[in-house]
């Protein structure tokens, strides 16, 4: 006799958290909703939306493999499909779901009479973590980091931290590596669920994602093998001829459920000590794993809703037509970064925060428009992941709640980071003339235009005193000019 119904979102894909912890197969009908408005409601990359749709038709057969009553619903929305899963019963029982993930969705299930369970998909509690921030007067990441290694009892010992530092960033900053063989990525088997998946969406199928459990676990153990000891030197640069490098590409599983952070950690420690891997290769991805990936989603909640609507430098250019198409600009840089989310819907975080975010912020896009082409586009784009990094980090559109100061960078930078400038048209040390790097042009142009925001900002001073040493400041505005104009038609 069915006493209650399981909601399950397709970010909590866990039997073992969240509302299916204590979930009894004889008394609860579990139920996931495919609703038109998630499928259709934005421009969704396909690739993501298969991967979201495929992981979740998975889940809902291995639940019923583990006895439960399921019903998977096709709805206009998860509210409907909500009123047809109760409808179906012939009686009104409780809904139950772990807290959502997204506070839209959070204010939309609770009006709907939903009860909800705490969401323990992280490995800090929300009211932990707000605990925290409601005192500093700053929220600087790297003490929330420490905090967490000790809290967790993760790479310390007697309240040290293994190898001497908490932090090894300064050994992380190596530029991709020459005449370098990169072991071979996995590849995901497919099934009849994947197929049907596809076919609907008329998507041509691929092996980069899992859509299992299983295949999730797979990808954690080939990363643990073949690519954690040198992740750290080179997790910074970009190669032209690798997409991946030695990222461990679990984020799509761990924000989808299919995998929970604290056996991620389990099994990195374990393989750290079994394999005495670099320490710094270790503490960087665990860094990623309990330090940034839990700061961000707690000053998600932290922050509210209506900080996805900040525009602190008024910016509000027309998102750039590049990122709708990778064939719309002669950067190799950006072309070659675009057209690898058109194929696999991911790039790596430095591609994400040096290239596309860099060039929204220094052209003056819409953060509200560049929020939503990232949220569309990226496979691991949920929500709580997007805002923090493109309001805060990326566009610095909060004005620096987040962070102390923005992120904008010229050629020089990807010149040394990447391996994209020695084919490109544009000279990274030139930021005038016609074949001047746009990055390098915008950069200077973008310290020119917000010169009177930021010369009371300290951690600015030595960009501005180069803005004041430039005897080509003419030239260069009106090299911006062009450039932006370029940019705009998709010629530049």
């Amino acid at each position: 006799m069915i006493s209650r119904i399981i909601y399950i979102p397709f970010d909590h894909l866990n039997m073992s958290h969240g509302a299916l912890a204590k979930a009894n197969p004889k008394t609860d009908l579990v139920v996931l909703i495919e609703s038109k408005r998630m499928v259709t409601g934005r421009n969704w990359h396909k690739e993501r939306l298969f991967f979201m749709i495929s992981s979740a038709r998975h889940f809902a057969k291995e639940l019923e493999t583990q006895g439960f009553q399921v019903q998977y619903i096709k709805a206009d929305t998860t509210i409907a499909g909500l009123e047809k899963a109760k409808k179906s019963l012939g009686k009104d029982v409780p809904i139950i779901c772990a807290e959502p993930s997204s506070i839209k969705q959070f204010e939309a299930l609770q009006e709907f009479g939903v009860d909800f369970v705490p969401n323990d998909f992280f490995l800090t509690p929300r009211d932990l973590f707000r605990d925290w921030a409601s005192k500093q007067k700053s929220f600087v990441m790297e003490n929330f980091y420490r905090l967490q290694r000790n809290r967790l009892g993760i790479l310390v010992e007697d309240g040290k931290p293994v190898g001497g530092q908490w932090n090894f960033d300064q050994d992380n900053r190596l530029p991709p590596p020459k005449n370098y063989t990169w072991p071979a990525y996995l590849e995901q088997t497919r099934d009849e669920i994947d197929v049907e998946v596809a076919k609907e969406l008329n998507h041509e199928l691929a092996t980069t994602w899992a859509t299992t459990r299983a295949g999730a676990l797979a990808q954690l153990q080939h990363f643990l093998k073949y690519h954690m000891d040198a992740f750290g030197p080179y997790e910074d640069a970009v190669a032209k001829d690798n997409w991946a490098m030695h990222h461990s590409l679990i984020s799509p599983y761990l924000n989808n459920g299919l995998i929970h952070p604290s056996e991620v950690i389990a099994e990195t420690i374990k393989a750290y000590k079994k394999n005495d891997y670099a320490i710094q290769s270790v503490e960087a991805f665990v860094r990623q794993v309990i330090g940034w990936r839990e700061y961000i989603n707690g000053m998600y909640w932290f922050l509210g809703y209506e900080y996805r609507e900040a525009n602190a430098l008024k910016a509000n250019r027309t998102l750039l037509t590049v990122f709708k198409n990778s064939q719309a600009t002669k950067m190799n840089c950006v072309q070659g970064v675009v057209a690898d989310i058109e194929k696999r819907a991911w790039t790596h975080h430095i591609p994400r925060l040096m290239i596309l975010s860099n060039l929204a912020l220094i052209t003056g896009v819409n953060p509200q428009e560049f929020l939503d082409w990232m949220r569309e586009n990226f496979i691991d784009a949920s929500e709580w992941v997007m805002v923090p990094n493109i309001i805060g980090m990326g566009t610095y559109a909060d004005g620096g709640k987040l962070m102390t100061k923005p992120y904008p960078a010229g050629g020089a930078y990807i010149s040394r980071m990447t391996e994209f400038c020695k084919t490109c048209v544009y000279d990274p040390k030139k930021r005038s003339g016609d074949d001047a790097c746009p990055f390098s042009t915008l950069y200077w142009d973008f310290l020119d235009r917000h010169r009177e925001t930021f010369k009371m900002n300290h951690r600015m001073a030595q960009q501005l005193k180069g803005l004041d040493r430039l005897s080509d400041l003419d030239e260069l505005r009106d090299r911006a000019k062009f450039v932006l104009k370029g940019l705009d038609k998709g010629n530049i």
